[in-house]
């Protein structure tokens, strides 16, 4: 027996094995490590709950364990059986208007908090913010390992979901001036807006 006939033996593509089981290692990793950020995510919103003051940004927090809770079993179910989940990904609208605050205003050097008592409506935001960013960065590497087509598609389907929600908790920071946005000079604004031209289009291609 050759070589190459030896060597295809042990090859066994994913139409010839269960749904449940078309999953390569390497992805089984990555799913694990999104997963449990997503779950530390979860429980980091259980801690901070007990400390928000502005009902908005509690609201804000409520709904976004509603829809993470789902998205959490939605991964659980699929990465278990490997097929479609009974629950697919949906949607995340985020309730406020998307306009920002441009520019800086004075404010009171930060330091570390010292007690639980200092914890506020800015920590907590920033909490979030952080918690959102994480698990977004998280699910766009486990999508690009991820094998089985199900799977990938969950992931990557809920990263712009992620993506909205840390969003709105910017907007929410932003609105209250815990999250400045400076800006650049007009003249160096517009040399970095206006440093690429189109490429000129290609037309069909030929096969």
């Amino acid at each position: 027996m050759h070589l190459q006939q030896k060597t295809n033996q042990n090859l066994e593509g994913s139409s010839q094995m269960p749904a449940k089981e078309s999953h390569g290692g390497h992805a089984l990793f990555d799913a694990h490590e999104a997963i449990s950020g997503l779950v530390g995510g979860m429980e980091q919103y259980l801690l901070y709950e007990q400390h928000i003051q502005d009902p908005e940004l509690k609201m804000m927090l409520g709904q976004h364990k509603s829809f993470l809770t789902q998205l959490y079993n939605t991964l659980v179910e699929t990465l278990k059986t490997g097929q479609e989940p009974a629950v697919g990904t949906r949607t995340y609208n985020m309730a406020s208007d998307n306009n920002v605050l441009y520019g800086m205003q004075p404010t009171q050097p930060k330091s570390p908090a010292q007690t639980v008592n200092e914890i506020n409506d800015e920590c907590v935001s920033s909490f979030m913010l952080g918690v959102l960013k994480q698990s977004a960065s998280a699910f766009t590497t486990t999508a690009l390992e991820t094998t089985n087509p199900v799977l990938r598609r969950v992931f990557s389907d809920s990263i712009p979901n992620l993506v909205e929600m840390a969003y709105e908790v910017f907007l929410y920071q932003n609105k209250h001036q815990y999250y400045q946005v400076p800006q650049l000079q007009q003249q160096d604004m517009q040399q970095l807006i206006n440093a690429f031209n189109p490429a000129p289009s290609q037309g069909p291609i030929s096969h």
